[in-house]
């Protein structure tokens, strides 16, 4: 019997611990590496895989693309096979969110009309690396820093701790010919700029283990959030001050960022000015007016509270 290659092995192995034990489930495949070898690795280890591949509209050959991989999908066996046709255009926020918005919306609508109990999603330990590496730029708090969650939702990621240099050596031991978006090359985007540049002159500086390292920091941040979230949540009633400001600040801030949501503030939206804000209200109360959070909600302090303002 032939030998199974190692990068095929680790993509496997990696896929068959993060299925779920029965129903269908949906791959989200572009036709790249790291969602082609998922893809490969799902349909040999899964009782009952679809896969849908979303066709954004925003290069030339688009359609086409999407149609040689459906076609592959088809052959391969998946049931169902799906083109979800999208558009960016009119959404908030740049070309990157508008088509990551896009995609999480037509994927979540296949799994919804399938009956699917999960949809895999190819990151890689890579990706997860750049994903620090932006949060880090940004200034981000331990909730940008956690990086990409192995699961949200219907949403599995089974290949963060796959490096995307296994997702090309299975693809190549397997026959599989990925396809090579032109985006992640072009340094008009950050992601694409922390590929190409930061993350290889951090490698150079400090060794090729940092990616894994910065992959890892992200899994131990993510689980210290749930913890912290776990003791915040305790905290209810009213947006008292005297109550809020006895907590810690860690404590505190998860707790305001929990009831602007409530109020109706869009998570993707929400920033930490906004919570800062938010907290100068409890503990640096100079008598400032109201905080004004994203949809159109403003919050003011008001006789030893804080409430929305109407």
């Amino acid at each position: 019997m032939a030998r199974i290659a190692p990068s095929v092995a680790a993509v496997r192995l990696a896929v068959r611990r993060a299925l779920p034990a029965g129903g269908l489930v949906l791959v989200a495949c572009s036709g790249g590496a790291d969602s082609l070898a998922l893809a490969a690795a799902a349909r040999f280890v899964g009782a009952s895989v679809g896969l849908v591949t979303v066709d954004h509209g925003l290069q030339q050959g688009s359609a086409e693309r999407a149609t040689d991989v459906a076609l592959w999908a088809e052959k391969s066996g998946f049931v169902p096979v799906e083109v979800a046709t999208v558009s960016v255009e009119g959404r908030p926020g740049g070309p990157e969110a508008a088509a990551r918005t896009a995609r999480y919306e037509a994927l979540t609508a296949a799994a919804r009309r399938h009956g699917a109990v999960a949809v895999l999603l190819g990151h890689t330990r890579d990706d997860q690396a750049e994903t620090v590496l932006l949060a880090l730029a940004r200034g981000a708090g331990p909730r940008g820093l956690s990086g990409m969650p192995a699961v949200k939702g219907i949403f599995l990621r089974p290949l963060l701790d796959v490096a995307r240099a296994d997702t090309r050596k299975a693809c190549a031991a397997l026959g599989l010919v990925p396809w090579e978006d032109p985006h992640n090359s072009d340094p008009a985007y950050a992601r694409s700029r922390v590929r190409g540049s930061a993350l290889p002159a951090l490698v150079e500086a400090l060794g090729p283990a940092v990616v894994a390292s910065l992959a890892r920091s992200a899994g131990q941040i993510g689980q210290d959030n749930e913890a912290l979230d776990a003791i915040a949540a305790d905290f209810s009633g009213e947006m008292v001050v005297e109550a809020l400001s006895g907590l810690m600040p860690a404590i505190r801030k998860r707790v305001l960022h929990s009831w602007a949501l409530r109020l109706g503030a869009p998570g993707g939206a929400l920033s930490h000015r906004h919570v800062e804000a938010l907290d100068a209200l409890v503990v640096a109360w100079r008598g400032q007016g109201p905080v004004h959070l994203p949809g159109g909600i403003q919050v003011a302090r008001d006789h030893g509270a804080l409430v929305r303002v109407p």
